[in-house]
């Protein structure tokens, strides 16, 4: 795991804020820009579809980006779900959020209900081992 300030370490600290320079996201293109929209929409169509590699990844985020995790996911009132696939697809293929937000129209509601399910079990796991 990902080694995150002391501030946001503590074990019943909700709203944890870091700045963004210290998000790991940040380095995997999660708010960036790629050429060639149109091949990287269809990546991320075929990543988010396979809701157990999406599921996986959305894992592997919450193991080891502690930063990240910790500044998106203890802001119980904000959606946390969207947040944890757009990183999985970030650490996974590097593709920005805002075509990951685009793909997801393009999966049917039994792909979408799939991937909100592992998100949901991604967190859960997150926060049981974060406030256990």
């Amino acid at each position: 795991m990902t080694k995150i300030r002391n501030e946001c370490h503590t074990q019943d600290l909700f709203d944890c804020w870091l700045p963004f320079w210290e998000w790991e996201e940040v380095a995997h293109n999660m708010w960036g820009h790629v050429n060639g929209k149109s091949e990287w929409l269809q990546k991320a169509i075929e990543f988010t579809g396979d809701h157990k590699l999406y599921g996986s990844w959305m894992r592997k985020v919450t193991a080891t980006w502690g930063n990240s995790c910790a500044h998106h996911l203890t802001k119980l009132g904000t959606n946390r779900k969207p947040w944890i696939g757009h990183a999985a697809v970030a650490m996974a293929i590097q593709c920005p959020e805002d075509i990951v937000r685009e793909a997801w129209g393009y999966l049917s509601k039994e792909q979408q209900d799939l991937a909100n399910l592992e998100a949901t079990m991604a967190i859960e796991e997150w926060e049981r081992q974060r406030y256990a």
